[in-house]
């Protein structure tokens, strides 16, 4: 029998059934017709060879002459490569003629697809193969599954991601299931359990059909709460399988097995990246004892190469991250390798000097990009937070994160960072009073006065004890601001005017700009002289440093002024400018004061609607970061009440709560600014056109809402606290949200009605 009628017997003669593929199926089918080398790519596990042999089975008849699979797996030397090819076309040697030679001799002139299967520990001598083969048979295909590409001219590559969850990675675990547990089935019961699960495990292929093989003794939730130690958990592997694709340890060893060492001591190290990481971050972090700066760029392209590293490129950046399952496999490399503290600890002294010079830099032309920057790092701060041997550490990391709690959207996380950075350093020291005016201004915006004095006054005593301008500074100014919410205003402006005597003393750009803003609110209700002049150089101010937040607080200054000159057409006017400058900020409290505003003046106009549309989404922002009404001028209240006597009359009640209720669902800054400024509706909100949860993750944000804490939380469902945990991120990641607040406030927005 020739080789040609044997070409099919090199592929398996039953596969099992293919999910989740189809589309990836059809496009590697596409390139394979007009690529005569194409490579596919991907993470160990994610499914190459799976997706190999199904465009294999399928290209049979488009190549008469043969379709045969070469499994280099086993394959240790590289003078063996051509050896193993020829034995899965069963060609006999004569002894004398080199096989490539023969190989060349035999394929030259047929039409014949030769998969080359697990190449990547084999790179070179599978690129001299191929190069050889397909210069000699002009009418071969060669399909390679590598974990880096051949990197020969004319390769095409395609990357096989994932398996999307939860879609295919849900049917994916389903049919697995069942063929263990035939009973086994999705439903409402346990679809939210099934998606947690195919997410924890980054939706591998492989590591979904071994969890699958768990559900014979073990629930759907028992193997997540088990996923901690994955790699022990995973471990119950087909027979079958290639020995490095039984376990999913054995399919990252396989990986690891093959970098050099270092590539080795650099995954290893990146694995205290909690998020996504920049090129530069890398280089600080890992570099060090045994890889020099300059050569982590090229290691971690290697990592990249090899599939090991993924990599996102967005419009302005391209950054970097691991798996899940990787960060962990690298992380217990890490804690082998006895490095993990070092790598702690450049990891945290890393980012800590990143937000010192974002803060450092505040007052400027870079504010939006210094937040973007912060927002992308927001998991490594919180992982930097959480490296407990250095308490003055934490201190200075959660004291520069300041614009990030206060202007970022952050102020429940904030909060909680402060509380506990107090706790583990209540020592007197001059980086506890910085964190105690920055503590002082996160609770101040969220309405808790108490807890602003009580930190204001210790914050007064340190700064005075070690002759900190700048912490007095602040200390006077937020003390003039809480007076001020508290209607005690024969106090309010002699304490700002020390204030800013202070941070001009100190140099404190943030401080002074911001003391002129709160003085101009302040000076403008109190009926001052000077409020007209304040105002205006604070506008000055703001645009000589750059600073745009402030621009955009102190044009709100100079809305309000006219507003209550009654000069409707300057104050929308200058409004506007104040939103068109703001853009960009996640700053709910100024958001709000500025549409409180607009909805005023929406009234004389006959705007009803919309007037109750803005007060509305007033009302959620304010809502969302737990902030009392009309924080920075509760003078606007007789004024607030006018208007919704207003709108009621003209609209009436049930009309005036459901267009309340429909603004209520612009409900982050960003929406609402883009309603305010024309370019967004309530119903485009995300939050308005769907609820994205899932049933779990809707009892979830209920019981939130009603102000369980996650493990009360775990009680009341008799799930597990890091179950719940885990439904929380979810909840957050699917809003886009950033605390709990947020998710009890959106709740609430919800519950209300629409019609």
């Amino acid at each position: 029998m020739s080789p040609t009628s044997r070409a099919a017997d090199t592929l398996p003669t039953a596969l099992p059934s293919f999910v989740g593929r189809q589309e990836d199926t059809a496009e590697v089918r596409r390139l394979l017709g007009r690529a005569r080398l194409l490579t596919l790519t991907g993470v160990g596990g994610v499914g190459k060879t799976r997706l190999a042999l199904e465009v294999a089975q399928g290209a049979r008849a488009a190549f008469p002459d043969g379709v045969w699979l070469v499994d280099l797996a086993p394959v240790r030397q590289a003078s063996a490569v051509a050896g193993a090819v020829a034995a899965a076309l069963r060609l006999p040697g004569d002894g004398m003629t080199p096989v490539l030679d023969h190989l060349v001799e035999y394929l030259a002139g047929r039409r014949a697809l030769i998969l080359l299967d697990n190449c990547e520990h084999l790179v070179d001598p599978c690129a001299h193969l191929a190069q050889v083969l397909l210069a000699a048979a002009t009418e071969l295909r060669v399909l390679v599954t590598s974990r880096q590409s051949l990197g020969l001219p004319g390769e095409h590559l395609f990357t096989v991601d994932p398996l999307p969850v939860p879609d295919q990675a849900v049917e994916l675990l389903r049919e697995r299931a069942v063929a263990v547990q035939p009973e086994f089935a999705v439903d409402a019961t346990n679809r939210e359990a099934v998606v947690r699960l195919c997410r924890e495990l980054d939706g591998l292929p492989l590591a979904i059909e071994l969890a699958a093989a768990w559900l014979r003794t073990l629930t759907v939730d028992q193997i997540t709460d088990r996923l901690a130690d994955r790699f022990a958990l995973l471990s119950r592997g087909s027979r079958t399988a290639p020995p490095h694709q039984r376990t999913l340890r054995a399919t990252l060893d396989w990986s690891y097995g093959l970098c050099t060492p270092a590539e080795q001591a650099l995954l290893a190290r990146l694995s205290v990246f909690a998020g996504e990481f920049t090129l530069e971050a890398a280089e600080e972090v890992c570099s060090g004892d045994g890889i020099a700066r300059y050569e982590v760029l090229y290691l971690l392209d290697r990592l990249v190469t090899q599939s090991v590293v993924v990599v996102r490129r967005y419009r302005a950046r391209t950054a970097y991250r691991l798996l899940e399952t990787v960060r962990q496999y690298g992380r217990d490399r890490l804690a082998e390798s006895g490095e993990e503290q070092r790598a702690q600890l450049q990891h945290r002294d890393y980012f800590l000097a990143l937000a010192e010079g974002i803060a450092a830099a505040w007052c400027g032309p870079g504010q939006q990009e210094g937040l973007e920057r912060l927002r992308n790092g927001h998991a490594d701060f919180l992982a930097a937070l959480d490296c407990s041997d250095a308490p003055q550490s934490r201190l200075a990391l959660v004291a520069a994160l300041r614009y990030h709690w206060c202007v970022g959207g952050f102020l429940g996380e904030g909060r909680q960072q402060l509380e506990r950075a107090l706790r583990s350093a209540p020592e007197p020291s001059p980086l506890r009073a910085q964190a105690l005016w920055v503590a002082a201004w996160v609770a101040m915006l969220q309405g808790d006065t108490l807890a602003a004095c009580g930190r204001l006054d210790e914050a007064d005593r340190l700064g005075e004890e070690f002759d900190d301008v700048t912490v007095r500074g602040h200390v006077q100014g937020l003390r003039a601001t809480l007076r001020f919410q508290q209607g005690q205003f024969d106090e309010v402006l002699p304490l700002l005017r020390t204030a800013l005597e202070w941070h001009q003393a100190s140099d404190d750009a943030f401080g002074f700009v911001i003391t002129l803003y709160v003085l101009g609110v302040a000076e403008t209700l109190a009926g001052d002289a000077n409020a007209d002049e304040t105002a205006r150089r604070a506008v000055c101010a703001a645009e000589t440093l750059g600073d745009r937040w402030i621009l955009a607080h102190a044009l709100w200054v100079q809305g309000l002024q006219s507003f209550l000159r009654s000069d409707r057409e300057a104050s929308a006017a200058l409004l506007r400018a104040a939103l068109e400058a703001g853009q960009g900020f996640d700053d709910h409290t100024w958001a709000a004061q500025t549409l409180e505003l607009l909805a005023y003046l929406a009234v004389p106009e006959n705007e009803y609607e919309r007037a109750a549309n803005l007060l509305g989404s007033a009302r959620a922002l304010r809502q969302y970061v737990a902030i009392s009404p009309l924080a920075l001028a509760p003078l606007l209240t007789t004024h607030h009440a006018r208007c919704v006597e207003h709108i009621v009359e003209a609209l009436g009640p049930d009309a005036f709560e459901k267009a309340l209720a429909y603004g209520g669902r612009l409900s982050t800054p960003a929406q609402a600014v883009a309603f305010a400024l024309g370019s967004q509706t309530p119903a485009a909100s995300p939050v308005a056109d769907a609820n994205p949860l899932t049933k779990r993750e809707r009892q979830v944000s209920a019981l939130i809402a009603k102000g369980l804490s996650n493990r009360k939380i775990a009680a009341e469902l008799v799930v597990s606290p890091r179950t719940v945990d885990s439904h929380v991120e979810s909840i957050r990641a699917k809003l886009h949200f950033s605390s709990r607040a947020q998710v009890a406030a959106w709740w609430a927005a919800q519950q209300a009605p629409t019609s």
